[in-house]
């Protein structure tokens, strides 16, 4: 570890940093990604590069206000690690898991971390002194892929991240359409199967019922048997592929619900390209082959589009946040112009 990586450390304080600071015209921004599990931030350049990459844990289980202080601790210490180094940090974007009302600056509320119409961009900005800009976690990550990532060059790119549920989000020419009441896209909780297992939405028969990481598991070890239960998704998608018929069941069942209800989404919007990402697209052909599959049985009129793999993977988030932090200084700048 060199002297800069050693004193950066230490002023990022608890965060595992790794730091890889280089100069870079025009400044940078600080990417945060709020997740239920861990707090990711990064340093982005104007063209998405990103570079100082950190984590820390959320740890949910210590409350609200304890998780605010830990993103706040940890945004001040990747911004004081940068400084350190001389790098001119510009402004602040901050990727949130739950309800986001990105107009309003405020955290509508995340069941995960508890938070509740929490003015998140108001107490960043403050906090660090920095101007921010606030999004949701899934649409930020939408947001990379589109104009970085596997969905670059396309004017609607619809982001479909599979983890434990099934998330969504609609870019149009290179930006998120957040719906009016903050929840468009919500493909997890599209209703596939009527009167079907009930979901904590307060629905039943949701999509994320049948495909979400979390169901493809317990699905799987509600009918195994004598056979020894699964941990995860993947391990379903492993033995799957090693053709335990349970496994290729439940795995099949889960492609054709998502086939089912994308063909929805795609009716609706006419996407040029479906982006998957989230743990469960490492699953690689083995959904998408299925997935393509469904689709091309159920369509009528419908122009299926191309189904790629996302190529940020985890980084998309806080990728994503920068680049709402680069739209904010942008939008300002032609203010005063």
């Amino acid at each position: 570890m060199t002297d800069l990586d050693r004193a950066a450390h230490q002023q990022a304080g608890s965060a595992d940093t790794v730091l890889t600071l280089r100069d870079r015209p025009g400044g940078l921004v600080l990417g945060l990604d709020v997740g239920g599990t861990v707090v990711k931030s990064a340093l982005v350049a104007p063209d998405g590069t990103a570079t100082s990459e950190s984590r820390c844990a959320t740890r949910p289980q210590d409350g609200p206000d304890a998780v605010l202080r830990t993103v706040l601790d940890h945004a001040a210490g990747a911004l004081a690690a940068a400084r350190a180094a001389g790098e001119d940090v510009r402004a602040v974007g901050v990727a949130s898991c739950g309800l986001v009302d990105e107009e309003a600056g405020t955290v509508v509320f995340s069941a995960s971390i508890q938070w509740r119409d929490l003015p998140l961009r108001r107490l960043v900005s403050e906090h660090l002194g920095l101007p921010a800009a606030l999004g949701h976690d899934v649409r930020s990550g939408g947001l990379a892929e589109a104009r970085l990532g596997a969905g670059r060059g396309h004017r609607v790119v619809f982001f479909v991240p599979v983890g434990t549920g099934v998330g969504g989000a609609l870019l149009l020419d290179g930006k998120p359409y957040p719906g009016s009441h903050w929840r468009s896209a919500e493909i997890g909780h599209v209703v596939t199967q009527a009167d079907g297992e009930a979901c904590p939405c307060g629905q039943r028969g949701c999509l994320d019922t049948i495909a979400g990481g979390a169901a493809v598991a317990r699905r799987y070890n509600e009918r195994c048997g004598a056979r020894p239960p699964v941990t995860g998704a993947e391990e379903v998608a492993r033995r799957a592929a090693a053709g335990d018929p349970v496994a290729v069941r439940v795995w099949d069942e889960a492609a054709d619900a998502m086939a089912q209800t994308l063909l929805t989404g795609i009716t609706l919007f006419d996407p040029a390209v479906l982006v998957l990402g989230g743990g469960l697209s490492q699953a690689g052909e083995q959904l998408r082959v299925p997935l393509r599959r469904g689709l091309e049985r159920r369509a009528a009129f419908q122009a299926l589009p191309d189904i790629v793999f996302a190529r940020l993977g985890e980084r998309a988030g806080r990728i994503g946040a920068g680049l709402l932090a680069w739209d904010l200084l942008h939008a300002r700048a032609g203010e005063r112009s």
